[in-house]
């Protein structure tokens, strides 16, 4: 990675003797690290100090309107935990492979588990049975939660898969134990230092792979969730938020954690459609969303929102994919009254890394934000060397305890991050490297394209060609000349879209992200089968 502004020390947090960034926010303070205390004990000291009654709705589903008020969802969390540990059995470092869609029976699952030291393993639900075969390969489950839709592709484990929409799941979370008498968790109660949740990488461009994150990482997010909402001053109201994003996901997973430490409101999608999703913002009044950025690029298309109240929304947060300044200005055009805030995280560092707080800072178009309170950042030279340090290469993922992401990132002279693109995702043109991001944010521009994405094409003498791959608008006329001469208007020569391609779609992981290895697979190797046939 490389930087690509001066640096004011001052106002950036930058410290050229050490070349790295420190945040700007106010400092972050978390438990000490032999403190006896799981990520549940921290995230329910939280709650029990705010000032919402325990009659405010913890969970709704927006498909049948089913609310579980705190002091419910509570009795579900204490009642679970005790089936989970003492009749199935559980206990602290076993494995729980999660394969259930987004509902309101998981977040109650999570703070069980993680409460009595099992370790959680959330799964993609559209997976398929070798998919899952090699996430049991990886985290080595002992049982499984799914749902009657699901539970047929998992393989045997030993304690065997519990559906999570059966009578009998309702039953673990309601039956009157008699909880009084020993309850207490004695030596399964979890350290800081202990395996909480294995998340999975996308495995958009290689093969999917596990990621361990402890009790204190995740202690660690919720501290970072708790400061930001201070931050952001008291509301007259719990906040009502809306899940796009897959519980699964990093991103829904934090949140499903954060939310009740902060007692916010959420609203459950079972399934996930942009008509659904407004109709659950007017029916439930809901605030705040979480989404990807293919959500806020469909939103700006005309006709997509303007038949439901809107009213009660304040922000979006959005996350997973860079989003583009066209974008952005057809969103503010469009709803003025919404905040707008991009973040960035890894799954590697327990999800966020930082984002944009505030109706200000949510005027730094394109920019991800200011570091989080605990974290440190250093923009390193992609040729895998240190900026200044031509001793100090950077090969492996972990170098001198840190961590390289793989993306291409600057810092302003004021600390608000950018991140333009995945290294290996960059289009080697005549030498030159095209950002295909940038490429796409500006198809996804264009009033006549659905959805885009651009990938290397290869050449012979250029290397790599820009390919774009273009979801036509219903309805629309558009051509590959118009394509790029659309783009070739606002770009440098070397960025032109060389070679354009129709499709139907743009494969997806569920938080967003661009298969791309899926895509190439789709669109290219069809047309390179067909050239080598001609030579």
């Amino acid at each position: 990675m490389a930087a690509t502004t001066t640096i004011n020390p001052e106002s950036a947090g930058f410290n050229p003797a050490t070349k790295t960034f420190h945040s700007l926010r106010p400092p972050i303070h978390l438990p000490q690290e032999d403190a006896p205390i799981s990520v549940v004990d921290y995230v329910l000291s939280i709650r029990s100090a705010s000032r919402w009654p325990d009659s405010t709705a913890a969970l709704i589903d927006s498909a049948t309107g089913q609310r579980i008020p705190y002091s419910d969802l509570l009795k579900r969390h204490k009642s679970l935990s005790y089936y989970l540990q003492h009749v199935l059995k559980l206990s602290r470092h076993d494995v729980a492979l999660v394969i259930c869609p987004n509902c309101v029976q998981v977040p109650i699952l999570y703070l069980s588990l993680l409460s009595i030291g099992v370790v959680v393993s959330p799964g993609n639900p559209v997976s398929t049975g070798s998919e899952f075969a090699r996430l049991v390969e990886l985290s080595g489950p002992t049982i499984a939660f799914a749902t009657s839709s699901t539970a047929y592709k998992l393989p045997k484990l030993r304690l065997g898969t519990i559906l999570v929409d059966s009578p009998e799941f309702e039953s673990m979370m309601t039956h009157t134990f008699d909880l009084d008498l020993n309850l207490g968790l004695g030596p399964t109660q979890p350290s800081q230092s202990d395996v909480a949740a294995i998340l999975y990488s996308s495995g958009t461009t290689g093969r999917i792979k596990g990621v361990m994150l402890t009790h204190r990482n995740l202690i660690g997010v919720v501290a970072l969730c708790r400061s930001s909402a201070v931050a952001a001053g008291e509301r007259a109201s719990p906040a009502v938020l809306l899940y796009t994003v897959p519980l699964f996901h990093v991103f829904g997973f934090i949140y499903s954690l954060k939310s009740v430490a902060l007692m916010e409101t959420v609203v459950m999608m079972p399934r996930f459609g942009l008509d659904g999703m407004l109709k659950a913002v007017e029916e439930f009044g809901v605030t705040d969303v979480a989404m990807a950025p293919p959500v806020v690029v469909a939103m700006v298309k005309p006709g997509s929102s303007e038949r439901y109240d809107l009213s009660s929304l304040k922000s979006l947060v959005v996350g997973a994919a860079p989003l583009g300044k066209d974008v952005i200005a057809a969103f503010k055009a469009k709803f003025p009254a919404v905040e707008l805030a991009q973040g960035y995280g890894l799954t590697e560092l327990t999800g966020p890394v930082s984002r944009v707080l505030g109706p200000k800072e949510s005027k730094k178009w394109g920019s991800v934000g200011r570091l989080y309170g605990l974290l440190e950042a250093r923009i390193v030279d992609p040729e895998t060397r240190y900026v200044g340090d031509p001793e100090g290469t950077i090969d492996n993922m972990v170098i001198n305890e840190w961590l390289r992401t793989g993306d291409l990132c600057y810092f302003d002279d004021q600390g608000f991050l950018y991140v333009l693109d995945r290294l290996k995702e960059l289009i080697k043109y005549n030498g030159y490297q095209v950002a295909p991001a940038e490429l796409e944010q500006l198809l996804q521009s264009h009033p006549c394209v659905a959805d885009a994405a651009v990938i290397p094409y290869p050449d012979e003498e250029a290397g790599q060609l820009p390919f774009a791959c273009v979801v036509r608008r219903p309805g629309c006329i558009l051509d590959e000349r118009s394509v790029m001469e659309f783009v070739a208007k606002q770009v440098a020569p070397y960025k032109k879209i060389r070679r354009v391609a129709f499709v139907n779609s743009i494969p997806k992981s569920p938080a967003g992200k661009i298969l791309r290895k899926d895509l190439r697979k789709m669109v290219l190797a069809p047309l390179l089968t067909t050239s080598s046939s001609k030579l």
